[in-house]
């Protein structure tokens, strides 16, 4: 009697402590199997304590046995340990506290987490027990569980009721303990000893229940994740191919209601984009048992639906954007964004339950604002000379909101135009997208959103998934890869992540009159018309500019042209030939001098260099200088003939015929300058006016 009370209270210290681990696994988890050992070690130890050399032996041995029997039973054969069984023993050793600080909590209570919450218990009850019963020194009996509960508030701390209850169980069996042991000399009373347990208790129920405390803030969980291959393929490289092949199945889908049916399934969000490249986040955990329900302003509902893999090697599972459990699989998960990835390939075989947290929104998302807090303006590279404009133009200014989200959503739709094709997403594909052809893929639309919104400060993301498919076979509905879909996510206040459709690719399908989507699109319809440019009267452009570009009027120039250059070419040899007419047509002394002009202004046509006051014979010697010599000729029988006429008071008759005469030698002179010469000095004008 004497020794069974110390040791059931170290013991129960013990179980107190394992218990602390409650914000990890629950304490439904906990209890049974911390029971069982703290029962199994207290009896065995009460037995045993007449073996003071083997007792540590015997207890730890018979806790071993009891941790077997509950957590690892299904590796024993009739209850006897397998080597399974000290495997897993030792993982529970060495592996089973990382495996727990990975997964979400509450984690699941399989035993290759929870096995190390029972071994802790198992060492504090056999040193606690070893010490209060050979030392007798209460407090020292006391530090193993002590710090198991240390080391249970390192993983993650209890709040609130738990807590309060942790601490004052904890301190009723240290007090106990200590008044036990309590010194005999000093004649102290149980009355005498109660004021600081009671102490310790009130202020214990203050602090806990009616102080506010912060957080916690510090846990062994933080940067504790999964490590992920990174070279899997992401499913957006994958969406081209699967358009080529459209009938192929993915999965199905058997909700639990007609009414809770989602129109979309996603399967990765990508969030990080670097101008080339779409990442997923990378801080995946073992899911636990159940995630929570989002803070949102809205009410959720937890929905329910059967998945059934469709094709082999998959290890992106389709989910929601607020998971909230999954049964019959074991992924991992992305908490922030929703994604489930497998860690191993997965099979036709697979099939899961999932339920997920479904926001409850009113009529409409009209007048929402958006909320950054959730993520989503993660960098964009750097966008090439343009976009930034082109994003302002396609809200007309209106400051980011979920209205102007719907503005571009709907710019988008208006604009441009959905095609097939090989698509791609790097800046300089997506420039050529909105700024060249207006032309592209459903990615391109979803990859081209995102982008524009978070120049304009609206937090967005890309999702690739699946639609639900309109018809269902029998009680499922089967998604094919015609049901592939890209699109883009908008964070909104209160509400959380709202898909839009930038392509109008998600028009058909199942589950789109309820919910976010049926809310979605009653803000849809409530968006004032697009603002249209003002008509423009012709020939009257805006201040500052030029109006459109007008056709050079070649015809109104060259026409007038051609007829200039036609006069001239006609006109001009027209006017000589007069001129030489009328100059022969006269009589006597006028003749010849007529005669004497004409010759002289053949020879200024031909450029022969002639001055004013030259006589007909100095022309000559200027026509014989210019390599005319039988114009030279003619000039000098024109000479005698002009000479004549001029001085010797005698009427021509008979020479004027003799002076044309001569003038006509003086062209045939000409005429050996070539045909070039000859019809440029046909149509040169300046002799006209002499």
């Amino acid at each position: 009697m004497k020794d069974r009370v110390p040791v059931a209270l170290v013991v129960l210290a013990a179980a107190i402590a394992g218990l602390c681990f409650a914000s990890v696994f629950g304490v439904g988890a906990l209890l049974p199997v911390i029971a069982v050992v703290a029962v199994v070690t207290a009896g065995t130890a009460v037995l045993a304590r007449s073996l003071v050399t083997w007792r540590p032996l015997v207890v730890a041995l018979a806790g071993l046995v009891a941790v077997v029997e509950v957590l690892l039973f299904p590796t024993t054969v009739a209850g006897l340990p397998t080597g399974t069984t000290f495997s897993l023993l030792a993982d529970g050793v060495t592996d089973s506290w990382q495996l727990t600080l990975q997964s979400t909590w509450p984690a699941r209570p399989d035993a290759q987490l929870l096995l190390f919450v029972p071994l802790l218990v198992l060492v504090a009850c056999v040193f606690g027990v070893e010490i209060v019963l050979r030392l007798e020194k209460p407090v020292l009996a006391l530090v193993p569980s002590f710090l198991v509960v240390v080391l249970s508030q390192l993983f993650g701390a209890l709040t609130g009721l738990a807590a309060v209850l942790a601490v004052l169980g904890y301190v009723a069996v240290a007090a106990g303990l200590f008044a036990l042991y309590r010194p005999a000399d000093e004649h102290q009373s149980v009355p005498a000893f109660l004021p600081a347990p009671l102490v310790v208790t009130a202020v214990v129920v203050v602090v806990g229940l009616l102080v506010p405390l912060p957080g916690p803030a510090y846990s062994l969980k933080q940067d504790r994740l999964v490590p992920v291959s990174a070279r899997m393929t992401s499913p957006l490289d994958e969406v081209a191919s699967r358009r080529a092949h459209p009938d192929a199945p993915v999965f199905s889908v058997r909700p639990s209601c007609e009414q809770c049916l989602p129109d979309r399934w996603p399967v990765v969000v990508l969030d990080t984009y670097d101008g080339v490249t779409w990442s997923a986040g990378s801080r995946y955990r073992r899911l636990g048992t159940e995630l929570p329900a989002p803070d949102l302003d809205v009410p959720t509902t937890r929905r329910d639906a059967v998945i059934s893999l469709r094709e082999n090697g998959t290890r992106w599972l389709p989910s929601r954007p607020w998971p909230a459990a999954v049964t019959g699989a074991d992924p991992l998960v992305e908490e922030n964004e929703g994604s489930l990835l497998a860690q191993s390939p997965q099979g036709t075989a697979t099939a899961y339950g999932l339920s997920w947290w479904e926001p409850e929104v009113g009529e409409s998302l009209d007048g929402f604002a958006v909320d950054p807090r959730l993520g989503g303006q993660d960098g964009v590279g750097t966008p090439p000379p343009g976009v930034a404009e082109l994003a302002t133009k396609a809200v007309d200014g209106v400051r980011s909101s979920f209205t102007s989200a719907l503005r571009l959503e709907r710019f988008l739709r208006e604009n441009y135009r959905r095609v097939d094709g090989a698509g791609g997403h790097s800046w300089p594909q997506l420039r050529r997208f909105l700024l060249d052809t207006s032309e592209g893929t459903s990615e391109q639309f979803a990859a081209a959103y995102v982008v524009l919104a978070r120049i304009l400060g609206i937090p967005a993301r890309l999702v690739v998934g699946y639609r639900t498919p309109e018809r269902k076979s029998g009680e499922e509905y089967v998604v094919t890869n015609e049901n592939v879909l890209v699109w883009p996510e908008v964070a909104v206040a209160g509400v959380g992540w709202v898909p839009l459709d930038p392509a109008g690719a998600a028009t058909r399908g199942a589950g789109k009159d309820s919910g976010l989507i049926a809310a979605t699109q009653n803000a849809r319809d409530r968006l004032p018309p697009a603002p249209q440019d003002p008509p423009v009267a012709p020939g009257q452009p805006a201040q500052g500019e030029t109006g459109p570009a007008r056709p050079f009027p070649f015809g109104a120039v060259l026409v007038p042209l051609g007829m200039l250059l036609l006069v001239w070419l006609a006109g001009v040899p027209v006017a000589k030939w007069v001129r030489a007419h009328r100059r022969r047509r006269k009589a006597g002394t006028a003749a010849v001098h007529g005669a004497w002009l004409e010759a002289r202004d053949r020879l200024r046509e031909h450029r022969v260099p002639l001055t004013v006051g030259m006589t007909p014979l100095e022309v000559a010697g200027a026509a014989a200088g210019a390599g005319l010599p039988a114009s030279a000729d003619g000039m000098r029988s024109l000479a005698a003939a002009v000479d004549f006429a001029m001085w010797s008071g005698a009427t021509p008759g008979r020479r004027s015929g003799t002076t044309w005469a001569a003038v006509r030698v003086v062209r045939r002179g000409l005429r050996a300058r070539g045909w070039p010469a000859r019809l440029r000095a046909a149509v040169d004008p300046r002799t006209l006016r002499s």
